[in-house]
């Protein structure tokens, strides 16, 4: 991977989180961790970070607030850099955030622009995260499925340094808030292509048709839809409401999404399995036209061997 030197790009993220865990520690690292991936979708390399916390100090315990920050700076710990500072503010929520500061050379520099047609989509981490925070907030979330969740969204998307230095890797970014359809249409509208995604090739958490048979979906998901459906083109025939649900799900710290030519494919996988992705899969493929995302469902999905 490159070791940045003098020629040098440098970049600041800011990302503010609000809880969607009772659980003060993890609330710091999820949050933590969906800061730094702004510097990890671009190819770079954070440096340190600053916190910014926001906490109703009046009504939260102190030891509460405590934890927040230790979950912020034990993922910085693990992504191997400092927290040299911050402000702290009293507010009415708790609020909690970082801004990362990263580094990367100009030319690994990765957008959510440049992807071309050919390329094929590649996903890092499993869709459900706001299904399961849904289901949680509903008392229906099983402990193992917390587990997964905050398994999930305090995994670094360290992947992101190495593939910036992929030139068959055309564009990158983060799956977050706008869910997978809402990130994807990004992409498309500034490379100026379309894409097909297949519905069957995605990795989802385990348990996700259970939770939302029962309801359990967030209100940002419909949001999503309305804010940018008229750039879909969903399945006529055998597809569900809920099916849509996930694919507008909004992500906490969710997977990079990687638009790379086919003949690199093999590396980019392994370059995820290698940092402990394992559920990173090819979901679908960058087309010409203008832009826009088809959905397909395929009865059998037939992994090619890369």
């Amino acid at each position: 991977a490159y070791q940045p030197t003098a020629n040098q790009a440098r970049s600041a993220t800011n990302d503010f989180f609000m809880p969607i865990v009772d659980a003060p520690f993890a609330f710091g690292s999820m949050a933590a961790t969906n800061a730094l991936s702004d510097v990890y979708a671009m190819g770079g390399f954070p440096l340190f970070a600053l916190a910014v916390v926001g906490m109703p100090v009046k009504t939260l315990p102190l030891e509460t607030i405590r934890r927040i920050i230790e979950g912020g700076e034990a993922t910085c710990a693990r992504a191997g850099i400092p927290v040299a500072g911050g402000h702290s503010i009293d507010s009415v929520e708790p609020i909690y955030g970082l801004v990362a500061i990263g580094m990367v050379h100009p030319e690994n520099i990765k957008r959510n622009t440049g992807a071309r047609p050919g390329d094929k989509l590649i996903l890092g981490k499993s869709l459900g995260v706001g299904i399961y925070s849904a289901a949680l907030k509903k008392n229906l979330l099983s402990a193992t499925a917390y587990a997964s969740m905050i398994s999930t969204t305090t995994q670094l998307n360290t992947p992101g340094r190495s593939l910036g230095c992929f030139a068959g890797v055309h564009a990158m970014t983060d799956v977050t808030g706008f869910g997978l359809l809402g990130h994807l249409v990004e992409l498309c509208r500034a490379s100026e292509v379309s894409a097909t995604v297949d519905y069957s090739a995605l990795p989802i958490l385990p348990n996700i048709v259970t939770y939302l048979e029962k309801g359990c979906v967030t209100g940002a998901s419909s949001r999503n839809w309305d804010s940018y459906g008229e750039w879909i083109s969903l399945p006529k025939k055998g597809f569900s409401e809920a099916e849509r649900a996930l694919l507008t799900d909004p992500q906490t710290s969710g997977g990079l999404l990687v638009a790379c030519a086919p003949e690199v494919v093999p590396s980019v996988l392994a370059i995820f399995l290698q940092d402990g992705f394992h559920r990173a899969a090819v979901i679908g493929e960058v087309g010409e036209g203008r832009p826009r995302v088809n959905v397909v469902k395929s009865e059998t999905v037939e992994q090619t061997a890369y």
